[in-house]
C-alpha cells in the first residue's frame, strides 16, 4: 500500500492489470466520468443512487478479484459493512493501476479510494483521508538467506544492491532519503514481479509493505521475506497508516465513515474484517489521518 516519485517515468501500471469484469469496470465507468465536481450533500446523493464506486488498483491483500473473479480485499470487505450501515446498500469495485486512484477519484470515475492507501503530507494536499484502518512498517523480498545482510534502505546503499520497488510506492522515498540514486531504482509492476526479479537474479532486493512482502513469499523457495522495519526520513522513523481517501469536497462522508470506523476499532470489529487478509494485531492502530498528514 504506499508517495510518488517526481522522477518522469514510464506509465508503468502499480498492479497487475485486471482482466474480465475488473477492465469492463473501468471501461464503462471511465466513459461515464466527467470533470465537473457534483455538487451538493455527498452521502445524501449516494445513499439516493444506492451505490458507491470504489477504486482498488488489484494488490492482495488491500483490493483485488480473487481466483472465483469476485472482488474481494480487507477495503472492499471493510467498505462494503460501513457503506451499508450509512445507507448504501451496493459497493461497485472500480480497478485501475495504483498512480491512477488519485486522479480518478478527483474525475469522478469512483465516489471513495478503498486500496490500503497510504497517507502522507503529499496525497493529504489533494484529497481528504479517513483515519487509517491499519499501520504498516516496510520488509524486503531478498534471496534465501540474505546473502547480502539487507535489512535497512541503509543497508541496500552501503552493500551497493540491486533495488526494486513499485511505481508510486512510499518505498521510492524511503530509499532515496537513505542516499540510494533515484535512477538506479527498478520500477516494477507489483510485488509479484519482484519476487519474480529476486528470484531471477536480476534484483537484489525488492521493497514494499511487510504485509505483502510475507504473503508473496509464502510458496517460494528462493527467496524470503526479511524482518518489519520502520523507515528513516529526516532522522525520523516512519510507521505508515493506510485509508480511505475521499474528495475534498466530500468532508461530511469522510466525517461519517470515521465514525463508523472508530465504533468497529472500539468493539473490535475492524480486525475481525481485517484478520483473514493476513492482518495482526500489532497492525491495529490509534493514528490519525491528521497525525500522518503533517
Amino acid at each position: 500500500m504506499a508517495g510518488a516519485t517526481s522522477r518522469p517515468r514510464p506509465p508503468i501500471p502499480r498492479r497487475t492489470l485486471l482482466t474480465g469484469t475488473a477492465a469492463a469496470t473501468v471501461a464503462l465507468t471511465g466513459a461515464a466520468a466527467c470533470s465537473r465536481v457534483p455538487q451538493g450533500d455527498a452521502l445524501a446523493r449516494l445513499t439516493s443512487r444506492g451505490t458507491v464506486r470504489l477504486g482498488i488498483a488489484g494488490e492482495v491483500p488491500y483490493g483485488y478479484v480473487n481466483d472465483q473473479g469476485a472482488f474481494t480485499g480487507e477495503a472492499p470487505e471493510l467498505a462494503k459493512v460501513i457503506f451499508k450501515r450509512l445507507g448504501i446498500d451496493r459497493v461497485q469495485p472500480v480497478a485501475t493501476d495504483f498512480s491512477s486512484l488519485i486522479p480518478g477519484l478527483n474525475s469522478q470515475q469512483f465516489d471513495v479510494v478503498s486500496a490500503g492507501m497510504y497517507i502522507n503530507k503529499d496525497r493529504c494536499a489533494q484529497v481528504l483521508f479517513a483515519d487509517p484502518e491499519y499501520q504498516m512498517l516496510d520488509a524486503f523480498i531478498v534471496r534465501k538467506g540474505n546473502p547480502k545482510g539487507l535489512h535497512t534502505y541503509e543497508d541496500v546503499v552501503r552493500a551497493k544492491a540491486r533495488f526494486a520497488t513499485g511505481t508510486g510506492y512510499a518505498e521510492i522515498k524511503y530509499a532515496t532519503a537513505a542516499g540510494y540514486p533515484e535512477q538506479d531504482i527498478v520500477i516494477l509492476q507489483d510485488q509479484v514481479a519482484g519476487l519474480n526479479a529476486v528470484e531471477s537474479g536480476r534484483v537484489d532486493v525488492f521493497a514494499g509493505t511487510a504485509l505483502t512482502v510475507r504473503e508473496v513469499v509464502k510458496k517460494s523457495s528462493k527467496a524470503e521475506a526479511t524482518e518489519p522495519f520502520a523507515a528513516v526520513v529526516g532522522g525520523k522513523k516512519k510507521i505508515d497508516g493506510g485509508g480511505f481517501a475521499f474528495r475534498p469536497t466530500d468532508a461530511a462522508l469522510r466525517d461519517a465513515f470515521n465514525t463508523e470506523i472508530h465504533r468497529m476499532k472500539q468493539s473490535g470489529e475492524l480486525f475481525r474484517i481485517l484478520r483473514p487478509f493476513g492482518f495482526t494485531q500489532a497492525e491495529m492502530t490509534t493514528l490519525t489521518a491528521k497525525e500522518l498528514c503533517r
